[in-house]
């Protein structure tokens, strides 16, 4: 039997759409910038931070990167409240998001980290920089330089991994679907539209994130 595509009866629900896609994109906006904040801090820690730290950070970097995202979440919302600590839906997501990117942050910069020349750091300790001032001032934009792709791509990975945060009622994109397949019936129409806002954001992300490397890394944008 062929089926009659019918998209006039999502007409009515663009408010739901739109309210998806911006909640979509609040998740990613604050749970990339604070995630990849956490892989910096872990990078630097697993690279050139003290040797007792190291292996804590090891630990967490290993834990989230061999569990589900899906689990994390849960873990975050359902268990956490067992000890007494209640976060709202997007409190919970927003966490998830953090942790998890900031895991795999941590070892694509942690890459760029050691890919930099030994040189760099005996110039910043031959002008009485600290550790910590050698790495903010020398090392890490060199090293986000070189990771920048790799980086945006994970960024990208982690909002489609979002979706799955409307498993705890996270009004986002999905749930948006989800919600509009439930009331009009048109699984085929409301699952399209999704797919094509999300390969609509990935594409401005990936953009986005390309204008952020052009402007941080000004010696990037002479040589292409």
């Amino acid at each position: 039997m062929a089926y009659s595509f019918d998209f006039s009866s999502l007409a009515d629900y663009g408010p739901v759409l739109a309210k998806g896609v911006a909640i979509t994109v609040e998740l990613i906006v604050v749970g990339g910038a604070l995630g990849v904040g956490l892989g910096i801090a872990c990078a630097w820690a697993k690279a050139l931070g003290p040797r007792w730290l190291r292996p804590i950070v090891s630990a967490y970097v290993e834990l989230i990167r061999n569990t589900p995202f899906l689990i994390q979440l849960f873990f975050i919302f359902f268990g956490l409240p067992a000890v007494g600590v209640g976060l709202t839906e997007m409190q919970a997501a927003i966490l998830a998001m953090v942790i998890n990117l900031g895991a795999y942050a941590c070892e694509i910069i942690r890459a760029g980290i050691e890919a930099t020349p030994r040189g760099q750091f005996e110039a910043g300790a031959s002008l009485a920089m600290s550790p910590i001032q050698t790495f903010r001032h020398v090392v890490l934009v060199p090293a986000l330089q070189k990771i920048w792709p790799a980086l945006t791509s994970q960024i990208v990975i982690v909002m489609f991994g979002s979706a799955v945060c409307s498993q705890i009622s996270v009004e986002e994109l999905t749930f948006a679907a989800n919600f509009i397949q439930s009331r009009t019936f048109r699984a085929f129409e409301s699952y399209i539209v999704a797919t094509v806002l999300y390969l609509l954001l990935a594409v401005l992300l990936r953009q986005v994130m390309r204008g952020l490397g052009l402007f941080l890394f000004p010696r990037r944008r002479k040589t292409t």
